[in-house]
């Protein structure tokens, strides 16, 4: 299945995504959230889809995330050997863990805001996992019954705030608009092998990142497993995987950063593409 919410800000609906057409489910689910996650959502929402006759969404609404507000967003940074190198930083022995603000959530068509005083705000593909049952210290090989499905997101980024300011990666990673997810949650059947997924983005229609998950430094299992030992993890929490090379800071001679109408498309095998045009940060 293909999970979708749509509406406007902070009056998302669920829906469902069918033949590439939208299907309103709100009659029938209250929310993606960790309580449809946590009570089986998933296998009672395939019978819903099954047994009722569900009405179309209007092309004009807006695309939400298509999770709601998760208890944590988790990333792993420096997850592809080539994204590593072109930054200059060691291979890692083990995951880099940061998290990004739960209020960085957007839609995967929404504007993204450049922060005040922002210099350096860069892109990055990923392929993020959704989790459908709490666990905590979870073994490798148990691992992949732990996921709900899987949803590109740009992990956009905030580099001057990330690098060069006192503390961790998150003051970098957690402002407004942050973390566009979507325009869907594919469930974990409709992906055959997350670790063989080619995943692209464009900059103004230009392609500046182009690889594929096989070039993971730890796979999805791993990962899980991993993060679950320093916390608990929630249904419905997101980890982000790592991106590829291809990002701003990584240009050489001279590092390329958004700016004021810029536009990004991205994309990942199987769950679809998203698009998002940088605006200035205004008071508002």
């Amino acid at each position: 299945m293909k999970l979708i919410r749509y509406g406007n800000i902070g009056e998302e609906k669920p829906g469902i995504l069918i033949d590439e057409k939208r299907f309103d489910t709100s009659p029938f689910v209250k929310d993606y959230n960790e309580e449809f996650f946590e009570t089986n959502g998933l296998e009672k929402l395939e019978a819903i889809v099954k047994e009722n006759t569900l009405s179309p969404v209007a092309e004009s609404e807006r695309w939400g995330s298509p999770v709601a507000r998760p208890s944590k967003i988790l990333c792993i940074g420096l997850n592809y050997r080539a994204h590593a190198e072109e930054t200059g930083a060691a291979i890692p022995s083990e995951p880099v863990i940061f998290m990004k603000s739960t209020t960085s959530l957007a839609g995967p068509f929404d504007d993204v805001i450049i922060p005040k005083n922002s210099e350096k705000t860069d892109w990055e593909v990923e392929l993020a996992i959704v989790i459908g049952k709490y666990t905590s210290y979870v073994d490798e090989k148990d691992a992949m019954d732990y996921v709900a499905g899987y949803v590109l997101h740009n992990d956009v980024s905030e580099r001057a705030f990330q690098l060069e300011r006192n503390g961790t990666w998150d003051k970098g990673k957690g402002c407004n608009t942050f973390a566009p997810l979507g325009p869907f949650m594919a469930s974990k059947d409709e992906i055959t092998d997350p670790h063989s997924l080619k995943l692209w983005l464009k900059l103004n229609g230009k392609i500046v990142q182009d690889s594929s998950t096989a070039d993971f430094i730890f796979n999805v299992p791993f990962m899980i497993s991993y993060v679950s030992q320093f916390m608990a993890l929630l249904p419905g929490d997101v980890i982000s995987t790592g991106t590829p090379q291809g990002v701003g800071m990584g240009i050489k001679p001279l590092p390329v950063y958004l700016k004021a109408g810029d536009v990004m498309e991205l994309g990942i095998d199987g769950l679809g593409s998203s698009k998002q045009k940088a605006v200035a940060y205004q008071k508002h």
